[in-house]
């Protein structure tokens, strides 16, 4: 188990943290000790309150940093901004995506691109800027955030599919260029995650069959993680703090799943 304060002194900055997912890993961080810096798309006052929570209940530096990672200038700006609020950048969570559901002969051009710049690309100019300094200090954890649909396909979904499979060779090769410096990256594989958006689409499986939420969370989940339950939204963020630990020191290059059982069949 993380230990309460473990990561004190360090900085994190999580990419699409606003809310969801990358909120959960943000908050994980912030538990450890991590000063923490959210981003997403939202207005700043439409996540103060999210901000100022963190920050009094972990007793941490935390801020927010709108930006638009669709382009390399977007990329620069917050990690230029990350840099200059936290006292050093030591832990990279690339968690932003898009996604856009289509066939893929009626694909829109522009949504594929949009998706190999915020879910790929952004990933990799953050890891780059990123480095030098991790390189400097001689301790530096990365993790890119790809999922069940980076080793599995899935129809209607190809930008989601072939980025975040991109991100695995994306991983590999960041550690394999990092191995003996201090430095760690690794690519965490959520199933189906309890968040809001995840929530709302039971309630609405609920009310358009006549479900209690047991059998609207099996029904969701038929033929996907055989385990029959959402994962924890707050697991995958405990994760994220080991792999910043001692324990996780000597993992690197690994996809690490936490998706009930899906990927065993």
């Amino acid at each position: 188990m993380a230990r309460r304060g473990m990561l004190r002194g360090k900085g994190a900055l999580v990419t699409g943290s606003s809310n969801g997912l990358g909120l959960a890993i943000a908050k994980g961080l912030a538990g450890a000790g991590c000063d923490v810096v959210l981003h997403g798309l939202e207005e700043p006052e439409d996540v103060a309150l999210t901000v100022s929570d963190i920050a009094a209940e972990f007793g941490v530096e935390a801020s927010y940093v709108r930006a638009d990672l669709a382009n390399a200038a977007g990329v620069d700006a917050l990690l230029d901004t990350a840099t200059r609020w936290l006292h050093s950048l030591d832990v990279l969570v690339n968690n932003a995506v898009v996604r856009h559901f289509a066939p893929l002969d009626t694909f829109p051009m522009d949504r594929w691109n949009d998706a190999l710049a915020v879910n790929l690309t952004a990933a990799f100019r953050a890891i780059q800027r990123a480095l030098p300094g991790m390189r400097e200090r001689g301790w530096g954890r990365i993790l890119n955030m790809t999922s069940v649909y980076g080793t599995r396909a899935v129809t209607n979904r190809v930008d989601y599919v072939t980025t975040k499979t991109a991100l695995l060779g994306l991983t590999r090769s960041v550690a394999i260029e990092t191995v003996g410096q201090g430095i760690t990256c690794n690519a965490l594989c959520p199933g189906s995650v309890l968040t809001p958006n995840i929530d709302g689409r039971i309630h609405e499986l609920m009310q358009a069959q006549g479900l209690d939420r047991g059998e609207a969370v099996r029904e969701f989940l038929k033929g996907k993680q055989p385990g029959g339950e959402l994962i924890d939204a707050a697991h995958v963020g405990e994760l994220a703090v080991f792999l910043c630990g001692p324990a996780g020191s000597q993992i690197t290059g690994a996809l690490m799943p936490i998706e009930g059982g899906w990927l065993a069949g």
